[in-house]
């Protein structure tokens, strides 16, 4: 290593900032943050470092930097673009034996700034030795949206009901298995819900109980229609906890990477005519396995509580009095039009928008015509491939103009996703010719005319002579 990760505890001590910019507004932020009393020295010290100073009872000096300014401090910055006082900084500082730090010049740094994650008292840091500083910012910022900013209220209660564990568990094993218990389970997700009294009485029931734990708890998580990208902070988190994972077929395989590893992987797709575990089978093993203690993982594509049965599950669950969370996704509907440039609303074709079923119980189709085939509205149709001549020749019975655009947008938001445009008189007849696959969204309305000003994703140039299958990938 070229540097020796330390954390310097700098509450109340004095340290010497030489410059006066913002450079060393940057660098005097961080050490108020830590509690340190700074002292800037500078011939112009701008406005808000100034104030910065004042609220944090720090010293302005106005003037020459000299080396009795090091006298009594414990840490010296240099942030000025004079390189010779730079130098001069550096060389009193090593003769006193003073951590030094010159901003932007590694050879005179005796410590240097880590790029930081402040989730106090949780505090991560990343240093490239002042090699690469841009990429240990970029590390920081994938890292800050993998830690929630709650861990900051999480590791607090941990530290308040610290002793307390150790005095009620002997051994560094038990208060192992009672901690992992607590940071991977309802407690924890209390404190993420800001529900933080609640938190803290269910860890000192814990603390106090002497039975085991008998019943697990399940994430009803929406995967999102294919992109991993699109998945959110916390369902990719309760992703890497689950100790078992159900997941339909609609959920991508980029996607399903993204699970904890040693994860038991149950597969429950349904597809037409084709359900690997029946509705109620995956019911009754969402109940088993949580009932067993586990952590139950219910990945489904798109939005859960859209069109996606997620409320079904939640009431067998709740018969059981088995705790759950839900995590939305964003569903196939806005994803999938978004990727293929058609937006669902536009103040010059649709104020409004219907998301409708097209494959309803027992194969039959009750929808109300009248009511989709309204003007300046987009109709967008989930699962209806299969029943595609009946919607659109109903749509036209119904009274919607034959010529209205229409689009079938085919494994959206993934790499492999197709685009087919046509309209409701020959939707239908395009589709039996280029066979697109499900999942699908077919989207109805005058706002899929933008489809070729606007797709985005995948080829950039869309020539005029191309077939109206539009591979985007």
């Amino acid at each position: 290593m070229d540097y020796l990760p330390l954390f310097f505890k700098l509450e109340g001590q004095p340290v010497l900032l030489v410059g006066g910019g913002s450079v060393a507004l940057r660098k005097a932020t961080l050490l108020t943050r830590a509690g340190a009393k700074v002292s800037v020295v500078s011939h112009e010290i701008c406005p808000e470092l100034d104030a910065l100073l004042a609220q944090h009872q720090g010293e302005a000096i106005i003037g020459e930097y000299h080396s009795a300014l090091l006298d009594g401090k414990g840490l010296v910055i240099a942030a000025t673009d004079d390189n010779e006082l730079n130098s001069r900084v550096h060389f009193d500082a090593t003769e006193r034996s003073l951590p030094v730090n010159v901003v932007d010049s590694p050879d005179l740094c005796t410590f240097i700034f880590p790029a930081i994650v402040d989730r106090s008292p949780i505090v991560v840091a990343i240093s490239s030795g002042g090699k690469a500083p841009v990429l240990a910012r970029l590390l920081r910022a994938k890292l800050e949206t993998w830690i929630p900013s709650s861990y900051s209220h999480l590791s607090s209660l941990v530290g308040r009901f610290r002793h307390a564990v150790k005095a009620r568990f002997s051994t560094t094993n038990q208060r192992r298995i009672f901690w992992e218990e607590v940071l991977q389970g309802q407690i924890a997700e209390k404190v993420f819900a800001g529900r933080h009294d609640e938190a803290e009485q269910m860890l000192q029931a814990k603390l106090d109980d002497n039975t085991e734990r008998h019943t697990g708890e399940v994430y009803l998580v929406g995967a999102g229609p294919g992109d991993p990208e699109l998945l959110t902070f916390k369902a990719l988190r309760l992703m890497q906890q689950a100790d078992i994972v159900l997941y339909d077929a609609l959920v991508s395989p980029k996607v399903i990477d993204l699970c904890r590893r040693d994860a038991d992987m149950v597969f429950v797709g349904k597809k037409r005519d084709n359900h690997a575990v029946p509705q109620e089978g995956i019911n009754e093993l969402l109940v088993k396995h949580a009932l067993e203690g586990k952590r139950v993982l219910r990945l489904k594509g798109g939005d859960p509580f859209i069109f996606g049965r997620g409320g079904e599950e939640l009431q067998k669950l709740k018969e059981h009095n088995i705790p759950f969370q839900v995590v939305p996704g964003i569903t196939a509907a806005s994803a999938c039009s978004t990727y293929a440039g058609i937006p669902l609303t536009h103040r010059n074709y649709a104020q409004s928008v219907r998301f409708v079923t097209g494959q309803l119980k027992n194969r039959t189709s009750d929808l109300n015509f009248d009511e989709l085939v309204h003007p300046n509205q987009t109709i967008v149709f989930y699962m209806g491939l299969h029943s595609l001549p009946h919607l659109s020749s109903e749509l036209i019975r119904h009274g919607k103009s034959a010529d209205t655009p229409a689009a079938i947008v085919s494994r959206g938001t993934r790499p492999e996703q197709k685009v087919l445009v046509g309209t409701l008189a020959d939707i239908a007849e395009k589709q039996a010719q280029a066979q697109l696959e499900a999942p699908a969204l077919i989207i109805v309305g005058e706002v899929v005319e933008l489809h070729d000003d606007l797709a985005w994703f995948g080829e950039e140039v869309l020539q005029e002579h191309q077939a109206d299958l539009l591979p985007r990938g």
